[in-house]
């Protein structure tokens, strides 16, 4: 009971951090999609031949660039149907390539529209849409707690047999490690001021090629019994 107490608690501290969870890894691939938000306000700068609408997706110090960038498209646009395609192409590649570079994430070109997004990008832009964060907040926090009841439950069942035989001591090891992490990351973020995780991004996106502490935990047991 007390251990259930302290998992609710964890919980309700949590609350909107989910959203980093199932958010921060990936997010960035919305904005890399023909009808995502970067490349939907690309359309319309060029549109207006106003840049305004674009800077805000990129760095201050990658401003010029695309300043530069945005400048030679409208020059090249007004030659014709293809050279307009393909001005528009340059522009939006220049500015997705700079976006996610600011956001210490790799470049792999601009998505077809339609393409599928992560559910919580999709959930987050619907509370946005909305101007509403509950559903938001509740599928998440039901997400947090079923990530951390599915790794506690297995990081206790193997404690009770660590001792059994070596194989099984490094099966509780392991699970203690992944609990652990998943806890600490959870934590982390529910304690740190949102303002701090723009800065925070590209750490992020390093650690996601180490190890992904979101994975569901392992739910076999297999013990060597002496």
């Amino acid at each position: 009971m007390g251990a259930t107490r302290n998992i609710r608690k964890l919980v309700a501290s949590v609350g909107i951090l989910g959203i980093f969870l199932f958010v921060s890894q990936d997010s960035l691939a919305h904005c890399d999609t023909m009808d995502g938000p970067v490349i939907t306000d690309a359309k319309q700068a060029l549109e207006k031949g106003d840049i305004t609408p674009v800077l805000k997706w990129v760095k201050p110090d990658a401003e010029p660039e695309i300043r530069g960038a945005f400048q030679k498209s409208l020059a090249v646009r007004g030659k014709g149907p293809e050279a307009k395609a393909l001005a528009d192409a340059y522009f939006f590649e220049t500015l997705v390539r700079v976006h996610r570079a600011g956001e210490g994430a790799p470049y792999d070109g601009i998505k077809p529209a339609g393409t599928a997004v992560e559910p919580g990008i999709e959930a987050a832009d619907k509370a946005l849409e909305s101007g509403a964060a509950d559903d938001l907040v509740m599928e998440l926090t039901n997400k947090v707690a079923d990530g951390i009841r599915e790794r506690f439950t297995h990081a206790l069942e193997a404690k009770k047999h660590k001792d059994e035989s070596v194989e099984a001591g490094r099966e509780f090891v392991e699970a203690y490690v992944t609990f652990m992490h998943y806890v600490e990351r959870l934590h982390q973020d529910a304690t740190t001021n949102p303002a701090h995780h723009g800065g925070a991004a590209e750490a992020d996106h390093a650690e996601a090629g180490q190890h992904d502490e979101r994975a569901p935990a392992k739910t076999e047991h297999t013990h060597e019994h002496k």
